[in-house]
């Protein structure tokens, strides 16, 4: 016996294999949560992505980072880190310098707004994430934690 997917999504066949189910529940999962955090993100005009960018350059030092530096850092690949950027800047929220050791590299950091807006996301964001999985517990979050970076050990790019 398998699980609920191919009820949620009206499937009367069984999958073809376990691997096929597991693969499909991992999508039907990161959607599910890409849903919520955008529901959570709206009322502040940002996307995950956008959000995702802030976080990482609130962990940068005090130079910030290129767009390459935070493109490798993603959780979500995203093809125009820079055009991600524009839109942050138009908004104020991150401003870009030269980078005085090397002129060639434009350096990204996050404005005192910027700042002041993913401080103020932490608590709900945090919030979802334990409405979303302390029902789990330590060991099962470990376990999973485990089995999904296992799963993605195999996954090409």
């Amino acid at each position: 016996m398998t699980g609920k997917l191919g009820e949620e999504i009206a499937q009367h066949q069984p999958f073809p294999t376990l691997e096929e189910e597991a693969a499909l529940n991992i999508l039907r999962t990161a959607d599910a949560y890409d849903r919520h955090v955008s529901s959570i993100l709206k009322p502040w005009r940002l996307t995950p992505t956008q959000y995702n960018a802030l976080r990482i350059l609130r962990g940068a030092d005090e130079r910030g980072h290129t767009c390459s530096a935070i493109s490798k850092r993603m959780l979500t690949r995203d093809p125009d880190v820079t055009r991600l950027i524009d839109r942050l800047e138009a908004r104020h929220l991150v401003a870009r310098t030269r980078d005085p050791d090397d002129r060639r590299a434009v350096m990204i950091r996050l404005t005192d707004e910027g700042r002041a807006l993913v401080d103020q996301l932490d608590a709900p964001i945090e919030t979802m994430h334990l409405a979303q999985l302390s029902h789990l517990g330590p060991d099962k979050l470990r376990e999973l934690i485990t089995l999904l970076e296992a799963s993605r050990e195999k996954v090409p790019g």
